[in-house]
Formats: structure tokens, sequence, C-alpha cells
């Protein structure tokens, strides 16, 4: 076999291959044995249907085209290892010229991994934020704490923003109720939003025994976005009482003995969480300045793909939160257009991302050890909601290990270029960063989960660290 390369462009290459009719003939014999055990020819048992007859009866042309369907990945890889290329997605084959005992020739189109000069990583220099833990913060968080231990007590007045209202609703539409649009004792809290457009308005100034219709539109199911009528009855009305934040209180819902205890607590609890969202964006910060060093011809084909997939995975995110697109371009402050700009932004930042931290694991010679892999497939499975060994069993089942293996080095990349920069925040106070796991996510976990709901949530998605910092850059 012969093969050459063309450079189509930085991403793309094509590949001219020679086979010559000898390298094709195992193909070939395997197309024979194969159609013999598929047709029935009188006098001859299924699988001993000589090579002769199978030409007389389904034609040597047939036979040919099978071998060559079979032997055209092989000798595509082989073309691909003989010319060092690294495909990123599926080539486009056209078989140029073949006749029978004949050499055969093919061109594969590709995109191919750009090459890239990764400068200088040492002593990146980034900006973050100050950290501060405001007492707003922090009485905040006390609050959230001291309504886990509040009381609903019953009144004999119109609802206002704050209170809870029991409610039984109905959706219609053409007059008729809407299967699963209706719920019946529900709980709510005015002003909480969350559910549908109007029904915060609706129920302002109700009182217990009232009902009012009002218009909005359905946030799931097939109706999604649809306008409906919706009635909403009003059974009780509830004012919710706070206890004390006092030394009682302190001891009740936590092993402090004080209230001061606990309040210090909780500042330190907030602390340790925007420690770990400054380490994020100092992540992120740096990846960013790297990046802004070195240009990297993008595969468009690469580029296209990740746009559709993320774009389909919003869609799906805003249909399982019940909103529509409109809607939630309306709250992002967006037109259409600046969506999808940002977004292919993203993505382009992404993707190059990729490419830097791929280069840069290679120039480090990382690897991955079993216990690393183990760890991430853990912490993966986790974030995602799903037994860890059902997670692993899915991820080698459908060869995914690869990708896993991936991220753990980029990761360690990201990691790398971190710890070896500068980082200051805003009031020029160099920030430490020593705490990035090997797969490159945030770690003090811990800190996460006892600190403020908002840095729990931010560690919830540190899945795919690497990714999510190039969104950023």
């Amino acid at each position: 076999m012969k093969s050459a390369v063309e450079t189509l462009s930085p991403t793309r290459a094509k590949l001219t291959v020679e086979v010559p009719f000898e390298e094709l003939r195992p193909s070939l014999d395997a197309a024979y044995k194969k159609i013999a055990q598929q047709i029935n020819v009188p006098g001859f048992r299924r699988g001993k249907v000589p090579p002769m007859v199978i030409d007389r009866q389904v034609g040597r042309g047939a036979v040919l085209d099978q071998a060559i369907n079979d032997v055209l990945p092989q000798k595509y890889i082989e073309a691909l290892q003989e010319n060092s290329l690294t495909p990123l997605a599926q080539p486009d084959i056209e078989v140029t010229k073949f006749e029978d005992n004949a050499t055969l020739e093919f061109t594969a189109e590709v995109d191919v991994r750009p090459e890239v000069e990764i400068p200088a990583y040492d002593g990146l220099e980034a900006e973050v934020e100050d950290i501060e833990v405001s007492d707003e913060d922090v009485e905040e968080q006390v609050k959230a704490l001291r309504e886990r231990f509040g009381t609903l007590n019953d009144v004999e007045r119109e609802a206002a923003d704050g209170d809870f209202v029991v409610m039984d609703l109905q959706a219609r539409k053409d007059g008729e109720v809407l299967e699963g649009a209706e719920v019946a004792g529900m709980s709510y809290q005015v002003g909480r939003g969350g559910m549908l457009d109007g029904l915060d308005e609706a129920l302002t100034g109700m009182k217990a025994g009232e009902t009012k219709t009002f218009s909005s539109q359905l946030v799931g199911g097939d109706l999604l976005g649809e306008e409906v009528e919706v009635e909403v009855t009003v059974s009780q009305v509830q004012e919710q009482e706070l206890p004390e934040f006092d030394d009682e209180f302190a001891q009740m819902a936590s092993e402090f003995d004080t209230a001061e205890e606990l309040a210090a607590d909780v500042r330190e609890r907030l602390g340790r969480g925007k420690r770990l969202e400054q380490a994020a964006a100092a992540r992120d910060a740096v990846l960013e300045a790297l990046l802004e060093k070195v240009e990297i011809p993008l595969p468009e084909t690469m580029v296209t793909d990740e746009l559709n997939a993320r774009r389909q995975n919003i869609e799906q995110q805003l249909m399982y939160a019940g909103i529509t697109m409109e809607k939630y371009l309306e709250d992002a402050k967006q037109t259409q257009e600046e969506f999808e700009a940002e977004l292919e932004r993203r993505v382009r930042d992404a993707v190059a991302a990729q490419f830097v931290l791929d280069e840069i694991a290679k120039t480090e010679d990382f690897n991955v050890s079993q216990e690393e892999l183990s760890e991430h497939l853990v912490r993966r499975a986790q974030q995602s909601g799903q037994d860890p060994q059902e997670f692993a069993n899915h991820m080698f089942e459908h060869n995914h290990i690869p990708d896993l293996v991936q991220e753990i080095l980029r990761g360690k990349a990201l990691a790398t270029i971190v710890e070896a920069a500068v980082v200051k925040d805003a009031s020029g106070n160099v920030v430490e960063l020593k705490n990035l796991r090997p797969d490159g996510t945030i770690g003090e976990p811990e800190a996460a989960e006892e600190a403020a709901p908002e840095a729990a949530d931010a560690e919830a998605t540190e899945a795919e660290a690497t990714e999510e910092s190039a969104d950023k850059a």
C-alpha cells in the first residue's frame, strides 16, 4: 500500500491511498465466504458454493464491492498511521479508481488536529476579584436557617409578598381542563416565582376562600408555551413566624452554644465558599491569559458539531425547567443573535482550550493512574446523580473511558499552568492556588458542601472543569 497526504488547510488533510489488488485478496476471500452463507444454490450445501458459481449467481461486482467495503476502514487507518495524522471526525472517503485485478485507489478527506505551538506558560499573570463576606451575606444565610425552623400560622387577611398560601390550580384551554395541569392543596410562598407567570400577582391580595382567573403560558408538557386560562383558589393564607436568633436557637439548630458562635461559623463557611469561587475564577482567568497568547486554527466541522450539541443541551435544560427560549432570552436581556454569537464564542474558546491543554499534557508527559480514573468516575457519577458502578459500566460499554482519561490529562495540564501562574486579587494580594485536584477541578469539597448554597452549586458544576473554564475565557 502507498499513501500520500495533502494539506488542504491547517485543520484538514486529504489522503490518497493506493492498494495493490493482492492486498485485497483476504477481503475478497472473506466476501466469497460470507455470500456463500447467504445464498441457496441447488446442488451445493450452504456455505460451500464455489466462487465461480457465486460470480454467475450474484455477480463478481457485488463480491468486489463487499471486499472494498471491508478493506477501506483498515487501509484508511494504516494511511493515518503512516502519515502521523490524528483525525477529529469521520472522513469523507471516495473510491477514485478500481477495476477487477487492478490497483484500488481512494481518497479520504478528514479534519485533523492542528499543530499547536504552546508559548511559555510559567508565570502567567491574572487578576480576580477580592473575597468579601459582608454582614448582609451573613444575615441572608442566618435568615435562611431561621426559615428552616419557622412555623406557619393561619391569618385572616389578604395574602402579601412572603406569605404562604394553600391553593388549588387548574389550567384550561378552550374551556377544557388540561390533563396534568391541575394541583390541589399545594403550599406556595407568594413572590417565590418559578411556577407560572402572573401567579404571584394573582395571589397578592387574595383571601382564604377566594378564586381568581388569569392568563399565563404553560411551562411544561406537550403544550409548553401555550396561552391558557388559570384558575387559582386559595384555601389558607399563612404567615411565617421565624424564631429569634438567640442562644436558644443556636443550640437547637447547630452544635454551637451561642448565637455569636453560630454567626461566626456561618461567616467562616461563607468565606470558604468565596475562596472556592475565587479559585475557580482564577483558574478561568489563567486559561484565558494563555489562550490570548496563542492562535489556533479550529476545524469548522468540530466547532459546528459542538455548537449543535450545546444548543441542544441548553434547549433540553430549558424544557426540563419549564422555560421557553423566548423567556430565557428575555430574562437574560439578550436577542437571539446575541445569544448565538456568545454561544459560538464560548464553543470556539472551549475547542481551542482542548487543543492547548492536550499539547501541554503531551509536552509534560502526563499519565493517568487507575486510582485517578476511579476517583474521576465516582465524581462524575455523583455529579450526574447516578450510581457509580452503573455509570462506570456505561462508560466502558460505550467506549467513553478514553474521553474520561483525556479529561483528567487536560485537568492536569490546567493545574500545572494555574499553579505556576501569578494570580492577584483586586487589592494586589497574591492568591494561593495549590488546591486543584488531578483532574483540574477545585479541591476542598467540604468547603463547598458546608458553605453557602450558591458555593455548593458552583462546586457541582465542576465535572468538566477544563471545558467550562474555556467557556469563560
